[in-house]
């Protein structure tokens, strides 16, 4: 008995190592899952950094605004980005990924609410060859909230916060997910071979369009322009607008590499890596260019002309920044600053306001960087190129009027002058961003 119970022991412990092998390898995830885990990983990481481009807006627009409106443009960021996150979800993120549900085909997504998968996937069947749905919506949210943010900049100091908040619903909502489900969401765009990698027309120009029909309508500040002369208006913090801009240089390399979709291989891997450098180079491109041509022009660097050159190159690049060289990246992105520091006198000239510069930066590097395509990428067409570009832009810009003058026509726009002297922080909002200074 005792002989028996020994060998059963023995047996048993011989077979639990083969045991543990054998629950082993039932959980060992197969390359699928092995796959969807890391592109699933990917586009949160990515999408933590394009999350932190919202900062980079604040910052900006903070330290290029005057003192007596920082508190407003911190308000409208922390509004627009909070605001973007509900209606995305509500409306934006299956309008804009319709798949096969749409109202329209190749025109119009379906309207629903976005959904994720239950918890722990249970009875859930995930597409493994992609990533979660959790992962893409949080993802993708974060370039809708960038869009609004572009807006936010060119019509401070002088707009009013609800009525920017409620313009800002329908672009989130409708304007920015129909255009964009045109290329990204398989719609008709797509389908003639459009190439916008990372969203130069899409995200970025878009938002310039609507920003373009906001100033237009809402007219530029009290004192901008006198006697045929622009008159400057410093920011307020030169030092929080350098911040913005290089938090926003950062968060880009999530904004271009998460937009390659997929990290389930080398290839992959080695194709976001290239997408971050050739992002990198043309940032640089962009800030060294403008840093050159206002020293040539106006005798002395303008660190304004500067930060927006970075960002130009930024948008030049997003179109597409995996097929370039690192040579070819730098010169797209040059082209980037060149544009802005010609770009920012000529709206001054026809006297369209924009307080940070972003019409130059999103929409005319916007449509800079989409032409710029054709380049290096063989797949792309310039005749398809610049029919998106005036579709989209076509689009954004005639349905963005038409809401500003609903706006302006209703609830009204734009503040008091009144209170647009005194400042927006005490007169909107009754708190000042730098209480122990005087105003300006």
């Amino acid at each position: 008995m005792k002989k028996t119970t020994l060998l059963s022991a023995t047996a048993l412990l011989v077979l639990l190592p083969s045991l543990g092998l054998a629950q082993e390898a039932d959980t060992t995830p197969t390359n699928a899952e092995i796959g969807f885990i890391f592109t699933t990983f990917m586009f949160l990481v990515a999408g933590f950094l394009v999350f932190f481009m919202a900062a980079g807006f604040a910052m900006l627009e903070a330290g290029l605004v005057r003192g007596k409106n920082v508190t407003m443009q911190l308000t409208k960021n922390m509004g627009l980005f909070s605001l973007a996150t509900i209606v995305y979800y509500l409306i934006g993120y299956n309008l804009m990924y319709p798949g096969d549900g749409w109202s329209i085909q190749g025109v119009l997504g379906a309207f629903s609410l976005t959904s994720l998968e239950p918890v722990g996937l249970e009875g859930a069947e995930p597409d493994l060859t992609y990533a979660s749905v959790g992962s893409d919506f949080f993802f993708q949210l974060m370039f809708c909230a960038a869009t609004a943010s572009i807006v936010s900049g060119a019509l401070a100091e002088r707009i009013k916060l609800w009525p920017f908040l409620a313009f800002t619903a329908i672009l989130v909502g409708l304007i920015y997910p129909i255009q964009a489900s045109w290329k990204w969401g398989g719609g008709f765009l797509d389908g003639m071979g459009f190439q916008d990698f990372a969203g130069s027309t899409v995200v970025h120009s878009v938002g310039g369009w609507a920003a373009l029909a906001g100033a237009l309508i809402l007219g530029p500040r009290i004192g901008k322009y006198k006697n045929g002369r622009t008159i400057p208006m410093p920011g307020s913090n030169l030092t929080l607008a350098t911040l913005g801009t290089f938090i926003l240089w950062l968060g880009w390399f999530g904004f271009n590499g998460g937009s390659q979709l997929y990290m389930d291989s080398a290839a992959n891997v080695a194709d976001i890596s290239r997408i971050f450098s050739n992002t990198n180079a043309a940032a640089a491109g962009g800030a060294l260019t403008a840093m050159i041509l206002t020293q040539l022009l106006y005798k002395k660097p303008d660190l304004t002309m500067i930060l927006n050159g970075a960002l130009a190159g930024l948008v030049s690049i997003t179109a597409e920044p995996l097929t370039p060289s690192l040579g070819q990246a730098t010169l797209i992105g040059a082209v980037g600053g060149v544009i802005v520091v010609f770009a920012v006198p000529f709206l001054d000239k026809l006297k369209i306001d924009d307080v940070v510069g972003a019409i130059p930066v999103h929409l005319f590097a916007g449509i800079w960087g989409t032409i710029a395509v054709t380049f290096t990428n063989d797949a792309a067409n310039l005749g398809v190129q610049l029919y998106s570009i005036m579709v989209v832009g076509v689009f954004t810009f005639v349905v963005s009027g038409a809401i500003w003058f609903i706006l302006k026509a209703t609830v009204g726009i734009r503040v008091s002058e009144e209170a647009e002297i005194s400042g927006l922080d005490t007169t909107e909002l009754g708190m000042e961003a730098y209480p122990e200074f005087s105003k300006g």
